[in-house]
């Protein structure tokens, strides 16, 4: 799997990454990462469930082979083995798996979607590799979207403006970690809902969405408006495909957020 293109082969409950962009969290995972060609990565809170190595599986979970959802990932690794030339804009999208129960659980319903104008937004099924973001984590978008933020980066640098990802895809997992977690800090979900949108409805589910930043800028902060990274954006962005998507007193009831870009 060596040399091949870079690409995160998604499935609803693990994701199949390249090991060589991961982080070994011991000795027996660097030795692993070392040899294998993709690892297999619980959605859910990113733990390492299995190596695959040129001999076969290697666990790095006791009992990975019983985890929901690795069935389905094993198959999509057949499938990329076997594959000739995987067509990674042609590879589809996810089901929008588990939703009822994530919106339950924050107290909310379907309605939730109608009354903010938020639409669904399924995960795409693979992933491409569009460098590293700002905290040197692997920045993760739709083979369309990367080529157009490598092409968007590369057009402001010879501007002399740094423009710098702060994060991109997020799965529906993670969404729902994010309030998880600022409501173990004793915010509400209405509060909460200004700054995220439920799971199963953030732009950044797609893999076309990016957080944009400058360096010395601090990260989703509405003072990126008074960069010059912001009004190079707001002057070329849409060139490249890329539109910002809360303006100021946007529908959505979403606050104002001028460092959230989507590709269209």
């Amino acid at each position: 799997m060596r040399g091949q293109p870079r690409i995160l082969i998604n499935t609803p409950e693990v994701e199949l990454w390249p090991a060589g962009l991961l982080r070994a969290r011991s000795n027996a995972d660097a030795r692993a990462l070392s040899r294998a060609g993709h690892v297999l990565r619980r959605k859910r809170d990113g733990r390492y469930l299995a190596a695959a190595l040129p001999e076969g599986m290697l666990s790095l979970s006791p009992r990975w082979a019983h985890e929901p959802g690795v069935e389905a990932a094993l198959d999509a690794l057949d499938g990329l083995r076997t594959d000739r030339g995987f067509d990674i804009d042609a590879s589809g999208e996810l089901p929008l798996d588990r939703l009822i129960e994530r919106l339950d659980y924050l107290g909310l319903d379907e309605s939730y979607g109608e009354q903010v104008g938020l639409e669904l937004v399924p995960e795409p099924a693979a992933l491409a590799f569009a460098g590293f973001d700002r905290y040197r984590r692997p920045l993760w978008l739709t083979a369309r979207a990367a080529r157009a933020w490598e092409a968007m980066r590369h057009a402001a640098g010879g501007d002399g403006v740094v423009l710098e990802a702060i994060s991109g895809y997020r799965s529906h997992h993670y969404q729902l970690g994010i309030f998880e977690r600022k409501l173990a800090r004793g915010q509400t979900v209405e509060h909460i809902l200004t700054v995220n949108a439920a799971p199963g409805y953030s732009e950044h589910h797609s893999g076309n969405a990016l957080d944009i930043g400058t360096p010395g800028e601090a990260p989703a902060e509405e003072s990126f408006e008074d960069t010059a990274a912001f009004a190079w954006l707001t002057a070329n962005a849409e060139t490249f495909g890329f539109l910002m998507s809360y303006p100021r007193d946007n529908p959505h009831g979403i606050i104002y957020e001028p460092w959230h870009w989507r590709y269209r």
